[in-house]
């Protein structure tokens, strides 16, 4: 059965890297309900060694098992919503999908991305994770990935894919050179067509808007 993540992916949009926040972020983040687990287990232990089975005895018993039932659910959920996290590097976007039941995406398209700034404390360098800060052309970020795992490699894949757009976008037709009183060189048919084709599958992958795929539609077709 397929993720979440794979039902977002368009044709022709391939997966580079698949990863999640590290799972030391799960003992981070669950750090009141492991103290009430490590707490509520310990006093049930010392309960059991207790003499005595009287109402009180009893009474603190069950007040007990209740809360170590209560650290167990909470901490259940956090590594359910650990497991459905997918954090993606494709070859036109970086995907981000959080939520165990009510799912949240966000999306960053490659050529849209300025720069990445990768935070990584001794124990990050240590373990693999870090804290990823995606920017755009305006140095604002775009989203925040906290303690993800295999963030360097994250990064330079994410990096890596950008650069391998940006190649493609460069091989778009420009605009027809114009010389006076003419057009423009005449393209032949089968020039058009390929430009068309290569124009046709950008567009479908997001890397242009279908307003500039029309433009350069027209001034193709202008030109035989």
């Amino acid at each position: 059965m397929p993720r979440y993540a794979d039902t977002l992916l368009s044709d022709g949009e391939r997966i580079a890297l698949r990863t999640r926040q590290h799972w030391f972020a799960t003992v981070v983040d669950g750090r009141v309900p492991w103290a009430i687990f490590i707490l509520a287990l310990a006093l049930l232990v010392l309960r059991l060694g207790m003499n005595g089975n009287g109402p009180l005895e009893q009474g603190l018993g069950i007040v007990l098992l209740g809360l170590l039932a209560v650290s167990l659910a909470m901490l259940g959920r956090l590594y359910w919503s650990w497991w459905a996290q997918d954090y993606i590097v494709t070859n036109r976007r970086v995907l981000k999908v959080e939520g165990i039941l009510n799912k949240r995406s966000a999306d960053s398209s490659l050529e849209k991305i300025n720069d990445a700034v990768l935070e990584q404390n001794l124990f990050g360098r240590i373990f693999g994770y870090g804290d990823l800060d995606i920017l755009t052309a305006a140095e604002t970020s775009v989203d925040r990935y906290r303690m993800l795992d295999q963030a360097p490699s994250f990064k330079k894949v994410m990096l890596d894919q950008k650069y391998l757009l940006e190649s493609e976008l460069v091989r778009i037709p420009g605009p027809p050179l114009r010389a006076p009183g003419t057009g423009g060189r005449p393209m032949a048919s089968d020039e058009v067509t390929r430009a068309l084709g290569e124009l046709a599958s950008l567009r479908d992958r997001g890397a242009i808007t279908p307003e500039e795929f029309d433009a350069k539609k027209a001034e193709l077709l202008a030109r035989l």
